[in-house]
């Protein structure tokens, strides 16, 4: 019996204008090319202008997913944008986008989650959908890291870049779509990767800090396991994964987490070297990278996963 299922139907990105190589760092920062590529895999970031905002960027993308999906933008009954970086305190960041596209009526709000932001975005959306509660979303992740960076702190400074990435779903009855999501936090952890600052605490935006070396570990073991536990959920063996799009924090963490899980590097979709750290947009900044260029096609069985400041973790079962 075919069920309701959450199908992507368009995929979408959007980075801002300029672009910041590693060398042209190094003038401003305490480091080197081959400091963080040795460490980290990234050559390039992307930074935004003033005029460049969480919002606008989401927009661009949005844009780009509803016409490869070959829909109108009033179409859309959902929309729900994951980021750690919105334009405001409130509104939420996803109205501004449903004002951008020219919708008008449908549910818009924000999801905060850091990097695991567009899997629980996702989840959400997917839910929402097998429920009737929605017949077409826009799932977004959109971030501008470089507004929150301690540009002092060579530690995490050259791993973050700003970009948005969005897919659009649709309901539809059959075997392709979201097969499976799992989500899991650990509060306990929350000093590791966070920002100082906020409205409620001081008042302010703060910057971001992070311990490394413990995210590191953490994330390893972390994404392995929820990505064996959602390849159960959704029935399949991890020897039918046709790719795997992870979240773009460091070469070192992919690669690290895609031999635990026994995949060949060949099938992972790598763009950190060019993003850098796009926290809730790397994977569908990723994803749309990797289906523009052809690797992945319709009917491809595809695992998302990412985590983020929390620590938050999450992974997804799609076929494509």
């Amino acid at each position: 019996m075919s069920q309701r299922r959450a199908v992507i139907a368009g995929t979408g990105s959007a980075l801002p204008r300029t672009r910041v190589s590693n060398e042209e760092l190094a003038r401003r920062v305490d480091t080197s090319d081959a400091w963080i590529t040795e460490r980290t895999g990234i050559k390039f970031r992307h930074i935004a202008e003033p005029d460049e905002t969480t919002a606008t960027l989401a927009a661009e993308a949005c844009r780009k997913a509803l016409e490869a999906a070959d829909m109108d933008a009033g179409d859309i009954d959902l929309i729900v944008l994951a980021t750690a970086t919105p334009d405001n305190t409130f509104p939420a960041s996803a109205t501004k986008v449903q004002d951008l596209l020219g919708i008008s009526g449908c549910a818009a709000f924000d999801v905060a989650a850091v990097c695991s932001g567009f899997l629980y975005a996702l989840s959400v959306a997917e839910s929402m959908i097998r429920a009737h509660s929605a017949n077409k979303a826009l799932v977004i992740g959109s971030e501008t890291f470089s507004r929150i960076l301690d540009w002092e702190d060579r530690g995490t400074c050259v791993l973050f870049g700003d970009g948005a990435g969005a897919v659009v779903l649709k309901a539809e009855e059959g075997t392709r779509g979201v097969l499976a999501t799992r989500l899991h936090a650990a509060g306990r952890h929350g000093e590791m990767l966070y920002v100082d600052g906020g409205p409620s605490t001081t008042g302010t935006v703060g910057k971001l800090r992070m311990k490394g070396r413990e995210v590191f570990r953490h994330a390893v073991v972390n994404l392995a396991e929820v990505m064996h536990e959602t390849l159960a959920a959704a029935g399949v063996a991890a020897e039918d994964v046709d790719w795997v799009v992870p979240h773009q924090a460091n070469a070192r963490i992919i690669d690290a987490t895609v031999r635990k899980l026994g995949l060949p590097p060949e099938k992972v979709v790598m763009t950190v070297d060019r993003h850098a750290n796009t926290s809730a947009a790397s994977v569908p900044l990723a994803l749309d990278v990797a289906v523009r260029d052809g690797r992945i096609g319709r009917g491809d069985l595809i695992v998302l996963e990412a985590m983020g400041g929390g620590f938050t973790w999450g992974a997804a079962v799609v076929r494509f």
